[in-house]
């Protein structure tokens, strides 16, 4: 077997020098290993010989295990997917507590470094440590759906505790933020086999059931006659041949055949196809599907029939291709005899980053979905607007031009609420900023427990994570959104009240009482609420603590747990999963636990008013944008 080989650029940042020093030592240096192919104008070195002989000259820098396999991986390897998925084949049979049946030979010598790496941080560890490495940006590397986008599609999903299919899912990044999000089953198509592989061992490696297959979503329906409760995908676009002769009378086109110029909406229909009555499909698309003249009987057809319920423009650049402003809509599958709702909402979002805008986006959304035959109207931002007056003569879904505009004296009054709103927040900072003051460095030091170790002695607690059974399982009689009330791990992050029901699928039932302390175990970082109420159900995915009240304080543990040192504890570098167990909790008088837990009950306050003064900030300076451009404004003292 040949050696995995290195050009003389890739030498000069193995060494971390310049391109001229590696021509310096191949002049000067006769035992310099030779080339091993390539041309002479971009000659190979063997891998392994380089490294020997910087290591030897005392030119190569010490590297981390995972590091060093990842550089090995990613020059032995046809593509980094493929080599990523040998790698995970061989970590899942270790977890399974097998060996790989067979070997692919270029992996031979980098067994030692994967053994290593599986014994430092256990298979799931491993891959995700390296996970995190071919998800950098690089050659050969697809553009993947930043989490923050895709958390954003998930919200909007709903997904709750149900189960998710993407039919183009890439390396998984959907998947992944439905995991997250509390997802109990997911499912996948993707045309790249070696994604298709990569994505599938994620989920085996996490234990999240499913299957991710490789193939043609559009010709070749792995899925077929499979509804889900959520279908949330990012569609290729532009597809010029995506199967539009052959598939011409397919099932999958409910609301009508699909024009061969409107392949994104040929993806609409088969997530819808896909997607249970009553349960919700989210699709990045183009702008110009909003608009374009060949899709305005699709758009017609799924407002009429009440599929279509949101089109929502985001910032420019928040996937590829970065340039351009694209677009989520959010359809809901609609019973055939149901009659349709009389409005879809609208949302521009186009304007800010998406990182200030998804909550406003979410809250919008969860208002309009709560009453969607209520007016959901926030001036220049988001309107639920007649579908009657959609059915124009074009069918424009795009929301910038169905947005009212911001003039009269009502737009004067919401820039006084929100101006005041502001200035109200702003004067209340600083006292719900904690007082605090320095330890004295002459003070001793407290010792330090785990939560494992805490929960040994007695002082808490610790409950789950509980699984639910699939959705469709023998057990789940409940309608979905019917049952009891259930904190799911997007609430928590999200920090907002629960909204998940049991329909049957949770395996155990835990109410939630004042005083328990949840924390996702899907988070890239590690998150911890108090629980102020009881009421609801502990939902999937997450860790119950529940403080013994003679020995812990709630608040002061739940401050205790966010603290950095304990994201590097609990978490691997790609954020995948949280070990709360290893968290490192101070040991302290139950006295001077309350001090510290109400003051992080304060700091929690203070984080909470920061996050709303940026959203009235954006909102404030939007209005008044709009109200100096349109002439309903004028500068205090000025001409008017």
């Amino acid at each position: 077997m040949e050696n995995p080989t290195i050009t003389a650029a890739e030498i000069a940042r193995l060494a971390g020098v310049g391109r001229a020093a590696v021509s310096n030592w191949r002049k000067r240096h006769p035992d310099f290993p030779a080339p091993v192919g390539g041309t002479t104008a971009s000659p190979e070195f063997d891998l392994i010989q380089v490294e020997q002989w910087l290591r030897t000259q005392g030119k190569l820098p010490e590297l981390a295990t995972a590091d060093r396999l990842w550089r090995h991986l990613a020059a032995a390897s046809d593509s980094p997917a493929a080599g990523l998925a040998a790698v995970g084949a061989l970590l899942l049979a270790r977890q399974r507590g097998s060996r790989s049946a067979s070997i692919d030979a270029q992996l031979t010598p980098l067994l030692p470094d994967i053994d290593a790496l599986a014994d430092e941080l256990g298979p799931q560890g491993a891959f995700d440590e390296l996970w995190q490495r071919f998800s950098a940006p690089g050659p050969g590397r697809p553009f993947a759906t930043p989490d923050d986008l895709a958390d954003l599609m998930i919200g909007l999903a709903n997904v709750g505790g149900g189960s998710v299919l993407d039919p183009a899912a890439g390396s998984g990044a959907i998947l992944r933020a439905a995991v997250r999000a509390g997802s109990t089953s997911m499912y996948g198509q993707e045309l790249d086999d070696e994604l298709a592989r990569l994505a599938g061992l994620w989920l085996a490696l996490h234990d999240v059931p499913g299957e991710v297959i490789g193939g043609d979503s559009l010709r070749a329906d792995a899925f077929a006659g499979r509804a889900v409760d959520a279908v949330v995908c990012h569609p290729p676009f532009g597809a010029t041949n995506w199967g539009d002769e052959e598939l011409g009378h397919d099932p999958r086109w409910i609301v009508g055949t699909t024009p061969r110029t409107e392949p994104e909406l040929a993806w609409v229909q088969h997530a819808l196809a896909h997607v249970r009555v009553g349960g919700h499909a989210v699709l990045l698309m183009p702008p110009t599907v909003a608009s374009r003249r060949a899709g305005k009987r699709i758009r017609g057809e799924l407002l009429r029939r009440g599929h279509l319920r949101a089109v929502i423009a985001l910032p420019p650049g928040v996937a590829a291709p970065h340039g351009v402003p694209l677009h989520l809509w959010v359809l809901r599958r609609a019973a055939t005899d149901a009659p349709p709702p009389p409005r879809a909402l609208l949302i521009d979002a186009a304007n800010g980053h998406l990182g200030d805008t998804a909550p406003r986006v979410l809250a919008a959304w969860r208002a309009f979905a709560a009453a969607p035959d209520g007016d959901v109207e926030e001036a220049g931002f988001a309107r639920a607007v007649p579908v009657i007056e959609l059915l124009d003569e074009e069918v424009d879904l795009t929301p910038a031009r169905r947005q009212p505009a911001v003039v009269g004296e009502a737009s004067g009054e919401h820039l006084v609420r929100t101006r005041e709103r502001l200035a109200a927040i702003v004067g209340e900072l600083p006292a719900l900023l904690p007082q605090l003051t320095t330890t004295p460095t002459e003070a001793p030091a407290s010792g330090i427990l785990t939560v494992a170790e805490l929960a040994r002695t007695g002082a808490l607690q610790v409950i789950g994570p509980i699984r639910s059974a699939p959705s469709g399982a023998e057990g789940g009689s409940v309608a979905h959104g019917q049952g009891p009330l259930v904190l799911t791990g997007r609430d928590v992050v999200a920090g907002v009240d629960a909204s998940g029901h049991d329909d049957g699928t949770l395996l155990e039932r835990v109410p939630l009482m004042a005083g328990d302390v949840v924390v996702p175990v899907a988070a890239r970082q590690l998150i911890s609420r108090v629980i102020t109420s009881a009421g609801v159900l502990l939902g999937a995915h997450l860790y119950l603590l529940r403080p013994n009240p003679a020995a812990l304080d709630p608040w002061f543990m739940a401050g205790q747990l966010r603290n950095s040192a304990n994201d590097k504890q609990t978490t691997s570098l790609s954020g995948s999963r949280v070990d709360v167990r290893r968290a490192q909790i101070r040991r302290l008088p139950l006295d001077e636990q309350r001090a510290h837990g109400e003051a992080f009950q304060r700091l929690i306050a203070f984080e909470s008013a920061v996050a709303e003064m940026g959203l009235l900030s954006a909102k404030l300076v939007r209005l008044t944008a709009d109200g100096l451009a349109t002439g309903a404004l004028h500068p205090a003292g000025g001409a008017k």
